[in-house]
């Protein structure tokens, strides 16, 4: 039985039809008939011309005759897309090592798309090259040089959301959407213009302004459900707005309109890999005695820095803020409670007592080496 003419089934979001009858028209320069674009795309010749209606607004289209007075041919204007983009292939290889940054994005229309540009490079990169450096053509580098994800989460069950999401974004349509703030047990609808669509460590945000509570906020995928972007409205991003004022390096999107200044000691065991890592632009590290560092840094909001802290276990000390050593001793007192009394009580950290060497035995090995010259000189 033959399909039915219509919008096709799944996810066909505006974006990915523009993308579709882009690279259609693309592929004809010399154009094609409103028939013919609507049986590539297997849609009615009435849901084309809306398609070619909403494709005007980023491509300059042009209609011409057919010679015998056929129907009309549509074609895009000379140097309206570019015919191809030069690469080499070792900048074909540095985005083929990035792909997996886009597994969260699996299943949605915008992974589609993008794994279409990917088999293109693995295509391109297999090719044989030309020149001494060429290198082998079955080097296959690709499967060698690979960016491995932190945690990659799996959103196949937030497809919709995502894909209506990146549209909002992309055609800066406002979303409505129900969704649950941190810390609350039941849904709202709101409604945001969403301005970014950030992913940090493996999970998808979108900052956007809050249009009930009047303010920019932060906004996790995982937390939306039911969205549907306004076809018929349209947003302006602010003037100047940039999504560099709300990185905060290693902890995240958030955004807080007071500054605070963090201190962190690290011992000796830690100091080689926080001198490694620049966690935050404004980090400054400073030698401590016995091999260790200070992090100092100037921070907006503290939410994913407690966490931080709690990852390098007895190796970080916080020295202020005062907020941040409540909620991290906070959070250190809550995980101790959850083991028995007996538990506890092994694991206790040391007392002065406990770290003093047993009588006869040297404290440090400065003055083991002095005791070594004291045997020595009396023998």
């Amino acid at each position: 039985m033959p399909q039915a003419l219509g919008r096709p089934k799944g996810r066909f979001t505006q974006h990915r039809r523009l993308d579709v009858l882009r690279d259609l028209l693309s592929r004809y320069p010399k154009g094609l008939t409103l028939y013919d674009l609507a049986h590539q795309l297997d849609v009615t010749p009435r849901t084309m011309r809306r398609y070619l209606n909403e494709f005007r607004h980023d491509f300059e289209l042009e209609q011409f005759p057919t010679r015998g007075g056929g129907p009309l041919l549509w074609r895009v204007r000379a140097g309206e897309i570019p015919r191809k983009v030069e690469l080499r292939r070792t900048q074909a290889y540095a985005f083929l090592a990035a792909r997996r940054v886009f597994e969260p994005l699996r299943g949605s229309t915008l992974f589609d798309e993008i794994d279409m540009a990917v088999q293109k490079l693995v295509t391109f990169a297999h090719r044989p090259g030309r020149g001494p450096n060429a290198g082998p053509a079955d080097a296959q580098l690709e499967r060698r040089f690979v960016y491995l994800p932190h945690a990659p989460k799996d959103y196949s069950q937030k497809t919709d959301e995502l894909d209506e999401l990146f549209q909002a974004v992309s055609d800066l349509k406002p979303l409505v959407t129900l969704y649950r703030s941190s810390g609350k047990a039941r849904e709202e609808r709101i409604t945001i213009h969403p301005y970014a669509l950030v992913l940090h460590r493996d999970s998808i945000y979108c900052v956007g302004y809050h249009v009930d509570r009047s303010e920019v906020r932060t906004f996790l995928l995982d937390r939306m459900r039911n969205s549907h972007s306004i076809v018929t409205e349209r947003f302006t991003l602010p003037e100047g707005f940039s999504i560099d004022d709300y990185f905060q390096g290693e902890f995240g999107v958030w955004r807080a309109e007071e500054r605070r200044r963090v201190v962190v000691d690290f011992d000796a065991h830690a100091a080689e890999f926080v001198r490694m890592r620049r966690v935050h632009a404004t980090q400054r590290l400073a030698s401590l005695p016995g091999g260790g560092v200070r992090l100092t840094m100037t921070i907006g909001s503290l939410h994913q820095v407690t966490s931080w802290v709690l990852e390098w276990g007895p190796h970080a000390t916080v020295i202020e803020p005062p907020e941040l050593v409540e909620r991290v001793t906070t959070e250190l007192a809550g995980a101790l409670a959850n083991y028995p009394t007996s538990v506890t009580r092994r694991v206790r950290a040391p007392s002065t007592a406990d770290a003093r060497p047993p009588k006869g035995q040297v404290e440090s090995p400065r003055k083991e080496r002095r005791a070594a010259l004291r045997r020595a000189a009396s023998r």
